[in-house]
């Protein structure tokens, strides 16, 4: 998934970032020593602020102005991993989790570029995606658009010029 990523960002943003995505492995805790999004950003601040460090979540961030309970901070995005329910996850993976990211990424991204509209553009782009009927771009495995069967989807980024 952070391979994609990294090759959307090049191709939508025209910036080669470094990508990571981790599995963060967290033992039980009490309620009071719950994970949170504070000790996301520890760890992505222990692992090099330089790299983009994008997680997936088994809760909802603390706090959010996204409809898509995500969050985004400077090189740092978080938002909760839908499972699927059964079966073929590809699809399900595609349409809930690698969406989700998408809008978390176009967020920082746009941020950095000085986009003023970073945070209502995107979600004007989102409601459309889930309301309006717009298809959110698809790819295939080698990372390539398709009309077809999709790995990856993402946001249509193609209104924003960055």
């Amino acid at each position: 998934m952070a391979l994609f990523y990294k090759s959307w960002i090049k191709e939508r943003f025209g910036r080669e970032i470094e990508v990571k995505s981790d599995e963060l492995v967290v033992r039980r805790r009490g309620l009071l020593g719950r994970l949170d999004t504070h000790s996301l950003v520890r760890d992505h601040r222990s692992r090099g602020e330089d790299t983009y460090h994008y997680y997936l979540s088994n809760f909802h961030p603390t706090w959010t102005d996204c409809t898509c309970e995500g969050y985004h901070a400077e090189n740092f995005g978080m938002s909760v991993w839908q499972k699927p329910k059964e079966g073929d996850g590809v699809p399900f993976l595609a349409s809930k989790n690698c969406t989700v990211v998408s809008h978390e990424i176009a967020h920082e991204l746009l941020r950095q570029a000085g986009y003023k509209r970073y945070m209502q553009d995107v979600h004007d782009i989102w409601t459309k995606h889930l309301h309006a009927g717009q298809a959110f771009d698809r790819y295939d495995k080698k990372f390539a658009k398709t009309e077809g069967d999709a790995e990856f989807m993402t946001l249509d980024m193609s209104g924003f010029e960055v």
